[in-house]
This record gives structure tokens, C-alpha cells and sequence, in this order.
């Protein structure tokens, strides 16, 4: 431990226990900041029979600033411990950032693939100049502790052709080796994922490049490759993608490309298909606890131009709930893990046709089958189902947030995880999903519904996150 770390475990520790209570948008089913701002899922892993969720973490500023990885654990994705910050921005190679990265489970222990920023002063764009973003390992022989980091690879040893945005490695081990992805930017400007492999986690050799023929936006954050059902499926965060309907209406968006062939030779990617429709939803990232495979994203998303209220409150952002992934004739469908069910203490269901309203409690997971059209309004928010569509409104607590819109077919079901300021939309058993943060200013909550079905509400009891006891 440096004296930077030693100060920046204090500095934090200061933070935390300054934090202002969260308000009526305070999260219920949602990870969170302890206090400042969240973004990214890092080190997603099932390590010795405990989830692990690392995170983005600010703590010093609710609008962002220097980035270290928070870090919350579970055993069963409803009791979570906050645990200490596993990494600081303290090396002269992470000095402007500990960035997004991976987690690698050995034996021996936990490994934390992570991109260290630095910024250097001067006349520069950032992009082609000015900026070294270095890949980084870091060890916990317990998941909890940090033995110890160090630098791996920078500029000059990622290939030629690039601009100075390299970052996000995952790493896997398959077939007796060891594999990394890294997102890139060209310095013409298009985005592509470069594919490493490795004898013994350390050394590094470039061994191919995943791109589109043509160019699909100008930098690939967050790669993710994984194998489900004999498919395997490239997951990326493309900023710059053409905004060209559903799912491309935000400023940038998430998703996958089924890929054929072999990663690491021959191959082809087929069409990008987004993975979330709603407002907030980025940098999603995908483990496996040994018999399913979850995802994980941030509910948030870069360069909006739409915020949020808690700023002001001294917290900003929050990661949605663990998804499983499964697949369906090529194509991934995201449902909430079945968990969530044990944190259920009522329910209650009821037919409806024409029009029917019932109160809301603060957390509750809605469940509607429908026959034919159906309209559902939620406290300022509606949603609307017409010509193989459904519509997205946010009309009340929005801050910014108007309409957003995701393919449907002929609908179905919805279920809907309701959360004191996020809502969670999946779309006839996950085929489509629309995430988004919204601030009613009532705690008094109503759903309404038109159309003829059914409707089953579960009133769900918060999360219980045990928080460490500060000096």
C-alpha cells in the first residue's frame, strides 16, 4: 500500500460517511453508491460460492471525476455486503482512472483485468494524442483484498492503426489458454475488438481483430464473447452507431453480434441486434455462476441529454438487476433471475377489461398477459402496444426522458420490475427490454390498465445490504 492509497481509503471512507440519506429515490432492488457517482459493471464473477459485482465508482463527485472499482458481494443476489474499494486510481499507469475491465478466478485466487487512464497535459484531442490507456492486472488472494497490480501492456503493444482509446479487457480461459478482448477505436475512426491470447495470464500476443466490412460506429466499448447453446455471441457497447429506429435512439447503444466461425481465426459477425430499448441501459457484461449465465449492465447512460434529480442529493446511477441470458432460434432473450421471487411478501391478481387501476407499492414486480391491444399507465409513465411496437412515454419525472420505442410482435406478456426511481420492461418473456430511470414526485403509485387480460402485482421487500461499520 502507497501513501496515495492510504490517503484515498481515507478520503473515501470520509465520503461514505458523509453520504446524505438517499430520499423517496433511494433503490429498493438496485445496487447503488454508497455516496457520488456509479457507472460500469466490472469483475463480474461467482468466485468460492460468492457473486462479486465491481463497479465504477466516484465517490468524491455525484457528476463523476477520477474512477476507482467499488465493490459489492453476495451469496444469493439478495443479501449483499459493501465491500472495500478494491482499486484505486494510485499508479502513475491508473493515475486518471482505474477503468473498466474483468475478473478472472484461479485457484490461487482472483484476477482483475482492468485499463489504467492517464491524460497528459498539453494541446491535444485526446483521441490521437494525449491520452495512455494501459491494460492492468490486479490479484486478491480472497476477492476481497488487493495483493497486488501491475501494468501489462500500452500503446505500443497493441497493434498499429490505432487511436488511444484501448480499453475494457475480458478475459477467459478456453481450451487451456488464456483469452482477452479489448475495445478499440482506429484512428479512422472505426470501432473493433481486439482478440489476445495467452500462455500464463501475463504475456500477450495479438492474435486477430473482430470488425464489421463496414465501419459500425468508432470505438467498441466493453467487448464481452461468450458461447451459449453452440453459439457464440459478441456483446459490445458501439458509440457512434448509425441512430436508425428502435434501439438506436439514445446517444449510444448496447448490444451483440452473433458471431460464426472461430474468434480466433475465420469469422463472420451477422447484424447487431440491440440488447435494451429503454433510456438507460450501457456497458452491459456477462458471467457465468456454473449453470447459467448473467448479465449485468449499467443503468445509466454517457453524454445523455437528459439527468437525474439524485445529483443533488450527493448519488447518481445504479446497475439493474441480474438478467439471465438464455437463447431462443439464434437470438438472447434477458429475463430477471428467479432470486428476485424470495423477495416477495404479498401478491395479489386480478382480471381486467376496459379500464381497472389499483395502488402500487414502492417495489413491485407486475405481471401482465394481455389479449389483444393494451395500454398501461404507471404513475407518468405509459406504455402503448400498436402495429408490432410498444411505445415507451414518460410524461412526469422524466428530466429529459419523452419517448422511446421497442419492437414487440403481437404482445403478450409484460413484466415489470418497479423500483422506487428505475423501472425494468421485459417484453413477452424477454424478447425485447426497456430500462429507464423516472422520478415520480408522489409516493402515491397507481397502475392502470386498458385491455383485456390479466394482471398480478408481488409487493417485494428491499434488497438487505450490510453496510461496513466506518472510522
Amino acid at each position: 500500500m502507497n501513501a496515495l492509497q492510504k490517503d484515498l481509503i481515507k478520503l473515501t471512507a470520509a465520503a461514505e460517511q458523509a453520504a446524505r440519506p438517499r430520499g423517496p429515490w433511494g433503490l429498493q432492488l438496485h445496487l447503488m453508491p454508497p455516496a457520488g457517482w456509479l457507472n460500469d459493471p466490472n469483475g463480474l464473477c461467482f468466485f468460492r460460492g460468492e457473486y462479486h459485482v465491481f463497479y465504477q465508482y466516484s465517490p468524491f463527485d455525484a457528476n463523476g471525476g477520477v474512477k476507482f472499482w467499488g465493490h459489492y458481494r453476495s451469496r444469493d443476489l439478495l443479501a449483499w455486503e459493501q465491500c472495500p474499494v478494491m482499486l484505486y486510481s494510485d499508479e502513475t499507469y491508473d493515475a486518471h482512472g482505474a477503468y473498466s475491465g474483468s475478473a478472472l478466478c484461479g485457484e490461487d485466487g482472483l484476477y482483475l483485468y482492468y485499463t489504467g487512464n492517464v491524460k497528459h497535459s498539453g494541446d491535444h484531442d485526446f483521441v490521437l494524442t494525449g491520452r495512455e490507456q494501459s491494460t492492468a492486472v490486479a490479484y486478491s488472494p480472497d476477492g476481497v483484498h488487493l495483493g497486488w497490480k501491475r501494468r501489462l501492456m500500452g500503446s505500443g503493444d497493441y497493434p498499429p492503426g490505432l487511436s488511444r482509446h484501448v480499453r475494457d479487457p475480458k478475459v477467459w480461459k478456453q481450451d487451456g489458454r488464456y483469452y482477452m478482448l479489448l475495445g478499440a477505436r482506429t484512428a479512422g475512426d472505426q470501432g473493433e475488438a481486439l482478440v489476445f491470447s495467452s500462455e500464463d495470464k501475463f504475456h500477450w500476443e495479438h492474435i486477430n481483430t473482430l470488425r464489421t466490412p463496414e465501419p459500425f460506429g468508432y470505438m467498441w466499448e466493453c467487448p464481452d464473447l461468450f458461447e451459449l447453446d453452440g453459439r457464440y455471441f459478441l456483446l459490445v457497447s458501439p458509440q457512434g452507431a448509425p441512430k436508425d429506429g428502435p434501439g438506436f435512439e439514445n446517444v449510444y447503444t448496447a448490444g451483440y453480434f452473433p458471431l460464426s466461425g472461430d474468434f480466433r481465426g475465420k469469422y463472420s459477425l451477422g447484424d447487431f441486434v440491440p440488447l435494451d430499448f429503454g433510456f438507460d441501459f450501457y456497458a452491459p457484461q456477462t458471467f457465468s455462476d456454473g449453470r447459467r449465465r448473467l448479465l449485468i449492465g449499467w443503468m445509466g447512460m454517457p453524454d445523455a441529454d437528459y439527468s437525474n434529480p439524485t445529483a443533488a442529493q450527493g448519488w447518481q446511477h445504479c446497475l439493474t438487476v441480474p438478467r439471465e441470458v438464455t437463447c431462443r432460434d439464434g437470438r438472447l432473450l434477458l429475463t430477471p433471475v428467479q432470486e428476485l421471487e424470495a423477495l416477495r411478501t404479498s401478491r395479489y391478481g386480478f382480471p381486467f377489461g376496459g379500464s381497472s387501476t389499483t395502488d402500487l407499492p414502492p417495489a413491485a414486480d407486475i405481471r401482465v398477459t394481455c389479449e389483444g391491444p393494451l395500454s398501461l399507465d404507471l404513475s407518468g409513465v405509459s406504455l402503448r402496444a400498436a402495429d408490432g411496437a410498444l411505445t415507451l412515454t414518460v410524461r412526469e419525472g422524466g428530466w429529459g426522458r419523452e419517448r422511446r420505442t421497442a419492437p414487440a410482435g403481437p404482445l403478450r406478456n409484460l413484466r415489470i420490475l418497479a423500483d422506487t426511481s428505475a423501472l425494468e420492461i421485459f417484453v413477452n418473456d424477454g424478447e425485447a427490454v426497456l430500462s429507464t430511470r423516472w422520478y415520480p414526485e408522489s409516493d402515491s403509485r397507481t397502475l392502470t390498465l386498458r385491455g383485456q387480460g390479466r394482471a398480478v402485482v408481488d409487493s417485494l421487500r428491499p434488497l438487505q445490504i450490510e453496510k461496513p461499520v466506518l472510522p
